[in-house]
Order: C-alpha cells, then sequence, then structure tokens
C-alpha cells in the first residue's frame, strides 16, 4: 500500500493553518488593548496610538479573510488533483498552437504561463482591497489606479522575459545532472543569484522607483563621515521617490565587495526630525555590515539551498510519491512543486530559526549604534518610525516569537535602556 503523500501534505497544511490562525487571534486580541505598553507610555501619543491601532485592526481583519481563502484555494488544488489536470491542458494547449507537448520545455512555460494569470486573477483583489481600501483609509497610499497596474505589467513582463531561460536551464540541469545534480542546480543558483543582485538596482529596480544622489550637504556629509570612520567602502548614496507609491519609510544597503550603495527613501528623510536620527538608523544598517550579518545570512541561505536540492534528488526519482499526486509522468516542474509541499514542516521549523537568528542580529546591530554615541537618536528615531509607519504597539509574545523577523519595539528599547544602565 502507498503511503498518502498528498493527504498528508494538505492534512499539515490545514493543521498549520489552524495553528497560524491562533496565533492570529492572540495577536488581534493583543491590538484590541486599550492601553500603550508601559515602556511606550509617555513617549507615544494617544493620538498616534489610536490611529496604530485602527490600521493594524483593519490589517488584522483582512489578513484573516485572505488567508481563509488561500487555504481554501491551496488545499482545493492539491485535494481534488487540479495540478495534473492543469498539467495535461497546458501539454493539450502546446500541441493546439502546433509545437511538441513532448518538449518538457515548452510543457513547462505553457503551464507557468497558467499559473501566472490564474495567480494575477486571484491575487489581484486582494491586492486592490489591500492598496486602495486599508493603506488609502490610513493615508498611506499614494500611487493612482494606472500606477498600480502599470507596476503590475512590468512585473510580468519581466517574468515573461526573464522566466523561460531559467526555467529552461534548471530543467535541462536536471535531466542531465546525474550524481552530482544537487551541486549543478545549488551552483545555477549561487551564479543566478550574484547576477540577480547586481543587475536588480542598476536595471530593474530603476523601472519602477526613480533614484537620485542625496543631495551635498549636512546629512550626506553625516553619513559619508560615518561610513568612512567603519571603512565602509560607500561608493553611492541614494534618495529614491517611495513617496510616489506609499508613505511608508525604509532605508537599505547593497552591492559587492568594494562597491557598497547606501538608499534613502525619501519619506524616511521627511518623517525623521533631524539628521541624527536617521544617522543613527544608518549606524544600525552598517552594524549589520561590520558585524557580517549579511555574510553569515548569505552563508546560511546558500547551505540552506544546498541542503533542499539534495533533498529534491532524493525524491525526485519516486514514482509512489508523483502517482500520489496524481502524476503518471515526473517533469522536473511538479517535481520540484511536490518537494516543496512535502518539507512544509520542514520549512516551518527552519523559518522558525531564522526568525531567532534575525531579532538577535537586530538587537546586536542596535548595541552597535549605540556603541557609536547613537543611543538616544536611535531610540527617537524608532519610535518615530513606529509612529509614522503605525506598526503594532501591542504585540502578542506569541505571535512575535513566531513571526516577526525584527524585534517589537518595546523589546529594542528595553534592550537599549539594559545597556544604558550597564553603562552606568
Amino acid at each position: 500500500m502507498e503511503f498518502p503523500y498528498m493527504e498528508a501534505v494538505v492534512g499539515f497544511m490545514i493543521l498549520m493553518y489552524f495553528f497560524e490562525t491562533y496565533l492570529d487571534l492572540r495577536q488581534h486580541a493583543a491590538l484590541k488593548l486599550p492601553t500603550l505598553p508601559k515602556t511606550l507610555e509617555g513617549v507615544i501619543s494617544q493620538e498616534k496610538f489610536k490611529k496604530s491601532q485602527a490600521y493594524s485592526l483593519d490589517k488584522s481583519h483582512f489578513h484573516f479573510v485572505q488567508e481563509f481563502v488561500t487555504i481554501v484555494m491551496d488545499s482545493s488544488i492539491l485535494f481534488f488533483g487540479v495540478l495534473p489536470w492543469f498539467w495535461k491542458k497546458s501539454g493539450e494547449f502546446v500541441v493546439l498552437v502546433g509545437l511538441n507537448a513532448e518538449n518538457e520545455i515548452l510543457h513547462t512555460l505553457a503551464f507557468l504561463a497558467g499559473v501566472m494569470i490564474w495567480s494575477q486573477i486571484t491575487g489581484l483583489p486582494f491586492s486592490l482591497y489591500s492598496t486602495f481600501v486599508i493603506e488609502s483609509r490610513h493615508g498611506f497610499n499614494k500611487q493612482t489606479i494606472w500606477l498600480f497596474f502599470r507596476d503590475m505589467i512590468k512585473g510580468i513582463l519581466l517574468s515573461v522575459i526573464l522566466g523561460p531561460p531559467i526555467v529552461s536551464a534548471i530543467i535541462i540541469i536536471v535531466q542531465k545532472g546525474g550524481p552530482y545534480l544537487a551541486i549543478y542546480l545549488w551552483a545555477f543558483m549561487f551564479t543566478l543569484s550574484l547576477v540577480m543582485m547586481t543587475l536588480y538596482p542598476i536595471l530593474i529596480a530603476p523601472l519602477f522607483n526613480k533614484f537620485t544622489p542625496l543631495p551635498a550637504g549636512d546629512l550626506r556629509e553625516k553619513i559619508e563621515k560615518l561610513a568612512s570612520s567603519l571603512k565602509f567602502p560607500l561608493k553611492k548614496l541614494f534618495v529614491v521617490d517611495g513617496s510616489t507609491r506609499s508613505s511608508h519609510s525604509n532605508a537599505y544597503m547593497y552591492g559587492f565587495f568594494k562597491n557598497k550603495r547606501i538608499v534613502l527613501y525619501d519619506t524616511l528623510i521627511q518623517q525623521c526630525k533631524n539628521d541624527e536620527e536617521i544617522v543613527a538608523v544608518i549606524a544600525h544598517e552598517l552594524g549589520h555590515w561590520k558585524l557580517n550579518h549579511t555574510m553569515y545570512s548569505f552563508i546560511a541561505l546558500q547551505i540552506l539551498t544546498l541542503l533542499q536540492f539534495g533533498g529534491y534528488t532524493l525524491v525526485r526519482n519516486s514514482s509512489d510519491l508523483f502517482r500520489s499526486f496524481g502524476f503518471d509522468t515526473q517533469p522536473v516542474l511538479i517535481g520540484l512543486i511536490i518537494f516543496q509541499h512535502t518539507v512544509i514542516p520542514l520549512q516551518h521549523l527552519v523559518s522558525f530559526g531564522l526568525n531567532l537568528v534575525s531579532r538577535s542580529f537586530e538587537f546586536q546591530a542596535d548595541a552597535f549604534a549605540k556603541k557609536l554615541g547613537y543611543s538616544a537618536p536611535l531610540r527617537a528615531g524608532l519610535v518615530r518610525l513606529q509612529e509614522e509607519n503605525l506598526s503594532a504597539l501591542n504585540t502578542d509574545p506569541w505571535y512575535s516569537a513566531y513571526h516577526y523577523s525584527h524585534p517589537p519595539l518595546v523589546e529594542r528599547l528595553a534592550a537599549l535602556d539594559q545597556a544604558d544602565k550597564k553603562e552606568e
């Protein structure tokens, strides 16, 4: 008797849905608390607290609906054999347009085209509601409906251009990889990630946003001075027009080796009270670089990717596994999809572990900025960004431990205060 892999996968998906819904309910209850955490009393105004509460509750209600629809669709697709049915129909489409359905690359591309259309159709209502109802209601959305659809079309076109050669390469590697398949797949994905990290900020990101050099002035001088003092190889300092789409704020850095760049959202510059708060945020980000957090994360990702491909090579020839999901053939892409579903339990554990490490890194980066003398402006900057982004101020400890890659504001301020007391 064959093991019921598909039923086990669907059962675990539903089990995880109930578990995560329980956590969501705990967080929803925390969001409804009528008072601020004691640490934030007198720090966050009541006006901002009420606005943050309303925004967070709106997103929470929306999340419940979206997750319910998602689990119903995903489990139904697997349980009722929609996946093998659609694979068969995509092959018939290839024949209909006069191409060879025996060519696995053409068959796979037709399948993925259908999946992309389905994803766009089913995801569009949620994207529209999130952007033009929730985000607009709370003053964050700045984009027009035209800009929204223009971005969507650009994203589709990029997928059409970049997707086929990548998918074709993966199929060929799997077909010809032999005993070293996992290593070949990892090497390909490693190279691809380096190429994309190089090309994305130069060719892709400018398709969606405008990047301009930060004007000469005190802010630029302070950031350059900070970078120089840490021997950070800063080559370019940009401001991105995030305000054309949203009033949410952010800052990030990227680049290889001696070619590093820092990008500030224009909304970050507008929201922070003074230059010191912005520089403190950058000091935190540079802390990640100085403490090698980025390198450690990249290495961990590569190890996990290699292990994942190693696991895939062990099951890709399992006819029982394919039959359990309704397939009488063993296409490469379908094998990858099935494998991803069968390792869902492990993925949840890995994700939880990575969040623990990420939160530890955030505390370390805060401490690094504090050692540079930015304790007060970092504290003020964190509070201001929390206020301006209307982030959740009351968080359930179970929910945040499971979901958050960054510690809640209360924990970060407590850590900074504890460090201050130790020094005293």
